[in-house]
C-alpha cells in the first residue's frame, strides 16, 4: 500500500490569519465552517478504518484555534492543519503513490551530490513541516511541507541542470516534480502581475 503525494498552491498568510484571529470576518467564519466539515469527514473515515487517534481531528482543530494543544505528539493536528489549508488553496495536483517515503532522502543525496541546493531537493520540500508550530505527528503519517512559489523557477533550473546525470530512478522522481513546478513558475509570474497572493506551494504526503 502506497502513500499519496499531492500539492496545491495558495496564500498561507490567510491560513495563519484564520488560526490567530481574535474576531473572524464573515468569510473566515464561512471557511472555518467548511474546515470543520472536512475534519468531521476525516474522523468518520478513521472510524470506518478502525483507526483511533489520541486527539480526533475535529478536537485538534479547535485546540489549534484556541492555541492550546493538549498533546505534544499526535497526527490529528496535522490533519486539522491540512483541512485549514484545503479551504484556502487550489485544487490538489496528484503526484503519484509512493511505497517508501524514505526514497526521497535517497533522491536528495544524489541530487545534492550533483549540485542541487539542499533546500530545493525533494525531501526538503516534503518533510519540512507546516510554517507554524503545531504538535509533531510522531512516527505515523502524514507529512507536509511548504515551498515559496517565487522560487519555482529556481527549482526548475536546478533540476534541469542535473537531469541527464542522474540515475534513471532518481531522474524519474525529479521529473515528477518538474512538470508541476514549471507550471507554478509560470503561474507565479501571472500572480505577481495580477496582484494576487497565492505565494506558497503546499505538499501533502499521507
Amino acid at each position: 500500500m502506497g502513500h499519496t503525494l499531492e500539492m496545491s498552491t495558495g496564500d498561507m498568510r490567510a491560513v495563519i490569519r484564520l488560526l490567530t484571529a481574535v474576531e473572524r470576518t464573515p468569510d473566515q467564519e464561512r471557511r472555518l465552517g467548511l474546515t470543520r466539515e472536512r475534519c468531521a469527514r476525516a474522523d468518520a473515515r478513521f472510524r470506518d478504518e478502525g483507526i483511533e487517534l489520541g486527539v480526533p481531528v475535529t478536537q485538534a482543530l479547535e485546540e489549534l484555534l484556541e492555541g492550546r494543544p493538549t498533546a505534544d505528539m499526535e497526527p490529528g493536528y496535522t490533519y486539522a492543519f491540512q483541512a485549514l489549508v484545503a479551504g484556502h488553496f487550489s485544487d490538489t495536483y496528484h503526484l503519484g503513490y509512493w511505497r517508501r517515503p524514505s526514497w526521497f532522502h535517497t533522491v536528495d543525496e544524489e541530487m545534492t551530490r550533483h549540485g542541487v541546493p539542499a533546500d530545493l531537493a525533494p525531501a526538503a520540500l516534503l518533510f519540512g513541516g507546516p510554517p507554524v508550530r503545531i504538535p509533531h505527528p510522531g512516527d505515523a503519517t502524514p507529512w507536509m511541507g511548504t515551498f515559496p512559489a517565487s522560487r519555482a523557477a529556481e527549482l526548475v533550473a536546478a533540476y534541469e541542470a542535473v537531469l541527464d546525470r542522474l540515475d534513471e530512478e532518481v531522474r524519474e522522481t525529479a521529473e515528477v516534480f518538474l512538470e508541476p513546478m514549471r507550471v507554478e513558475a509560470e503561474e507565479w509570474e501571472a500572480t505577481k502581475k495580477a496582484g494576487r497572493t497565492q505565494d506558497t506551494v503546499f505538499f501533502w504526503l499521507c
